[in-house]
C-alpha cells in the first residue's frame, strides 16, 4: 500500500495503518526537530511537538492535493514545532517568572536580609524602622522623588488595585507589552530605592 492509501484507511479508524505511518515516519519526526530549540523544554519535548504535528497530518491529509503525503507530513512536523517555539516565546507567564521574590537577598553585601524581611512590618519591628517604611511607601505612592515616569505610575497604581495587564492595557490604552515593561521598571526602580 502507498502512504496515500495507508492514510485513507486510517482515517478510516485503521489503527494498524495509524501505528505503521507513525513508526514509518518517525525518524523524519527525529531529523526535523534537531534544528529547533523551544525554551524551557528539551529535546525529547520537540520531539514529542514534531510527533504531534504528524498525527495532525494523517487526520487531515486530503489525497486529492497535490502534494504527496511525506510532503505534507513534513510541513505539518515543522509548523506545529514552530507553533510550539512561538507559544514559549510569548512569555505567557512573564509576570510569574520576572516577578521580585520577598525571599531574595536584598543585595550581595546583605545575603542574610530578604526583601520580605526589610518589608516586614510585624510587631517586632522598631519605630524608626516602620517610620522610614512609612516614608518609603508614601515616596513610592506620591512619586515625589520622579521615581517613575507619569505613565508607569498610573500603571503602578493599577497593579496595585489588583488589576492584571490586560486590564490595565485596556484601561490605559496601551499593549500588554507595554504594561509589563513598565511594572518591570517599576519593580526594579523600587528595590534600587530599597537597597540604597
Amino acid at each position: 500500500m502507498t502512504d496515500e492509501e495507508l492514510v485513507a484507511s486510517a482515517q478510516e479508524g485503521n489503527l494498524e495503518a495509524e501505528e505503521f505511518l507513525i513508526r514509518k515516519y518517525k525518524e523524519l519526526v527525529r531529523s526535523r526537530s534537531q534544528f529547533y530549540f523551544i525554551i524551557g523544554a528539551d529535546s525529547d519535548d520537540v520531539v514529542q511537538e514534531g510527533m504531534i504535528g504528524l498525527f495532525k497530518a494523517i487526520q487531515s491529509y486530503s489525497a486529492g492535493k497535490e502534494a504527496s503525503f511525506k510532503t505534507f507530513a513534513e510541513l505539518c512536523v515543522n509548523r506545529q514545532i514552530i507553533t510550539a517555539i512561538k507559544t514559549a516565546s510569548r512569555r505567557k507567564h512573564g509576570p510569574l517568572n520576572d516577578s521580585v521574590s520577598l525571599n531574595d537577598p536584598v543585595n550581595e553585601e546583605e545575603q542574610g536580609t530578604t526583601l520580605g524581611e526589610m518589608l516586614h512590618a510585624g510587631k517586632d519591628m522598631q519605630p524608626e524602622e516602620e517610620l522610614l517604611m512609612k516614608d518609603l511607601m508614601d515616596s513610592i505612592s506620591s512619586n515625589e522623588q520622579n521615581l517613575f515616569s507619569a505613565f508607569e505610575m498610573q500603571v503602578w497604581n493599577e497593579y496595585l488595585r489588583g488589576r492584571d495587564y490586560r486590564e490595565i492595557a485596556q484601561i490605559l490604552d496601551k499593549s500588554p507589552k507595554a504594561v509589563d515593561n513598565a511594572i518591570q521598571r517599576t519593580k526594579k526602580k523600587i528595590m534600587a530605592s530599597i537597597c540604597r
